[in-house]
């Protein structure tokens, strides 16, 4: 793995605990994109949160998306805006692995990795080969959705290149037939490139580059134009990121330098509007950052230095509410760390980062540690904490317009917003036993994450135009903290099983009113206590295979807008625990002539139909009243052909 530190090393030797969710993973769990993969690590959690746009979020220890750091091959460049439906739009077909670290650990990270961090891994040029996959999905007998997705690479003396292309196209879903969508209509294209020259012996030159075009809708009359809609959201995005990279070793100085530069370009036509009002908007963003990073390694030690810079911008407006973000945020980041190997059995990791924000007047400085020792060849056990803050600025939830009540809600800044500031801690122990035909394990982390001046929404009425105010300000103190359990087993490459489990509590100090009309709550909204997932994969013959999974969520505190039929006023409900499970069965046919071999798979996701069944109707239904399952019982069949030059 590559995220501990910023360097490759083997996860059994970092100080820091680092997940893994491998490209068989994606598959096993027909995971169309990088958010259908996310729930299958513990503590982490997906989540929809709205049904007519479909903007979905990752909690990671039961704080929010905000709180999370999702990388690109280590690089920082998911902006704001492109976290409302960026999870979405990454396609697993180009993904190799993701790197998960729970609470903020290493130095080398921004300041908002609070809850964690996503690295997402992508498919390098490694080898010849040309993968390509057709599938189809029919959701709720209902909707039909379609997926093509083609993957090539070639690898030359001194460079290589990995090409790849994916088209998603999927029919709005109505679950409740009110002409109303839950799941809204999709057209998506994905196109990109991953390449590396190596310079000399010791050098490699890296590029990336990816495109996206996206077209959602949802509300009614999906065909026709949004504003000849009752209620409708509509968005067309145009994104375009990539990146540079030098990587250099310096065998004579002991040491390896890396030089990069990454950046995103978003433009988007949106509207969202009700009542055939003229609600048009557009968005414009950019994210640039730079970066350098110097490895050192002496008797024992890894010394590591570096500095980033990242510049955002984002102009948001539509004129029919008065409704304008013109944000601009730029940040400095430098690190220092050591990691230290005492002994053979004692590792430590400490480092200091240091922030300058212009939306800060005083430069903020975040200590991290962390420690591992291992009693045995087989086991580890971990212990660390980490410092960070966010910026009073607006993250991706705060850039979300929702209808409630015959009208939209929205999220102004308080004026006298500061920073929110936290400190973390989490003690693990990870075992894996290998045996003669098997290797069984199991982790176990608990965590405890302290918020000082905590972020947090309050009603505060509407803007004389109908539409609701949420003031984001600073509360008091908050505190997260639980366990998290996984175990794990492989028998002979045959029987491969794995289960987490999280148990938490997400507490607020003072309570938040988050409706004038309810009572103020010291609960997290939208946060269960517990959940968890499972994943089971037999291969009984030769070429076939067969994969269950599952993902539970437990209950939780949903707030529901009144405003539509039967809602007269705003509410606070208890939502059901769900158990959503799938399972997936696929033949190989072994084609010597092609190097690998033509699969043919179908399946079925969310096996028992639990879905939400208690939304609203109308055009002024609440469209954050959405909870459970992204999907209901979906039907899924199609093809892959994979060829190899190995």
């Amino acid at each position: 793995m590559v995220t501990g530190a910023r360097m490759g090393q083997k996860r059994t030797e970092s100080p820091v605990v680092v997940g893994l969710i491998d490209k068989k993973t994606l598959d096993n769990t027909q995971a169309n994109t990088l958010a259908d993969g996310l729930n299958f690590q513990s503590g982490l959690r997906m989540e929809t949160d709205c049904q007519t746009c479909g903007y979905s979020q990752l909690r990671m220890n039961g704080l929010g998306g905000a709180y999370s750091l999702i990388l690109i091959d280590s690089r920082p460049i998911f902006s704001s805006m492109m976290g409302l439906y960026g999870l979405e739009q990454i396609p697993a077909s180009t993904i190799e692995r993701i790197e998960v670290i729970r609470g903020g650990s290493s130095a080398v990270y921004g300041s908002n990795a609070i809850a964690g961090t996503v690295n997402v891994i992508t498919r390098e040029p490694e080898s010849d080969l040309i993968d390509i996959g057709v599938s189809t999905h029919f959701i709720g007998a209902q909707s039909w959705e379609s997926k093509v997705d083609a993957v090539a690479s070639k690898v030359f003396a001194r460079s290589g290149i990995t090409l790849n292309i994916s088209q998603n196209n999927r029919e709005a879903y109505d679950a409740n037939k009110d002409g109303f969508s839950e799941l809204p209509k999709l057209e998506g294209t994905n196109f990109g490139l991953n390449s590396y020259y190596k310079i000399g012996k010791y050098t490699k030159l890296g590029f990336n580059l990816n495109g996206i075009n996206e077209y959602r809708r949802g509300g009614n009359s999906i065909e026709a134009a949004p504003h000849k809609a009752d209620q409708a959201e509509e968005r067309a995005a145009n994104i375009i990121m990539g990146g540079l990279t030098l990587n250099t070793s310096l065998p004579a100085l002991n040491s390896s330098a890396s030089f990069y530069f990454a950046g995103q370009y978003l433009k988007r036509k949106h509207y969202t509007g009700i009542d055939h009002a003229d609600a048009y908007g557009n968005t414009f963003g950019q994210t640039a950052m730079s970066g350098v990073q110097y490895h050192y390694f002496a008797y024992k030690h890894t010394f590591t230095v570096g500095a980033e810079y990242i510049a955002d911008g984002i102009q948001d407006y539509i004129p029919l509410y008065t409704y304008e973000v013109d944000q601009q945020t730029s940040q400095f980041g430098a690190f220092a760390q050591d990691e230290w190997k005492i002994s053979d059995k004692f590792t430590l990791l400490a480092g200091l980062r240091m922030d300058s924000h212009n939306m800060i007047d005083k430069l903020v400085f975040n200590p991290r540690a962390n420690l591992l020792y291992k009693p045995l060849d087989f086991a580890q056990v971990r212990l660390s904490y980490a410092s960070g803050f966010r910026a009073p600025q607006a993250f991706d939830t705060d850039l979300h317009i929702a209808f409630a009540g015959g009208g939209v809600s929205r999220v102004q800044l308080d004026p006298d917003l500061n920073k929110e500031t936290s400190e973390s801690y989490s003690f693990s122990i990870n075992y894996d036993r290998p045996g003669e035909r098997a290797i069984y394990g199991f982790t176990i982390e608990t965590f405890h994450t302290r918020l000082f001046d905590a972020f947090v929404l309050e009603d505060r009425g509407d803007d004389g135009l109908g539409n609701m105010i949420l003031l984001k300000k600073n509360g008091g103190g908050s505190t997260v903290q639980g366990l998290s359990m996984e175990g794990r087993i492989n028998y002979n490459d045959v029987v491969e099983w794995s289960m987490g489990m999280t148990l938490q509590t997400s507490l607020y100090d003072d309570p938040v009113q988050w409706s004038s009309d309810i009572e103020a709550k010291s609960q997290y909204l939208r946060t269960p206590n517990d959940y968890g997932f499972y994943m089971l994969d037999i291969q009984p013959l030769k070429g076939l295979a067969i994969s269950l999974a599952g993902v539970y969520s437990g209950a939780m505190l949903v707030p529901h807008y009144g405003g539509a039929p039967g809602v007269p006023a705003d509410e606070l409900i208890t939502s059901k625990r769900f158990f959503d499970q799938q399972i997936k069965v696929s033949y190989t046919l072994q084609l010597k002539s092609i190097g690998q071999g033509l699969q043919f798979f179908g399946g079925i996701k969310n096996i028992s139909d639990a879905y939400q069944n208690d939304f609203d109707t109308g055009p002024y239904r609440d469209s954050n009243f959405v909870y459970g399952p992204a999907r209901p019982r979906t039907f899924f069949f199609g093809v892959r052909l994979a060829t190899s030059g190995e």
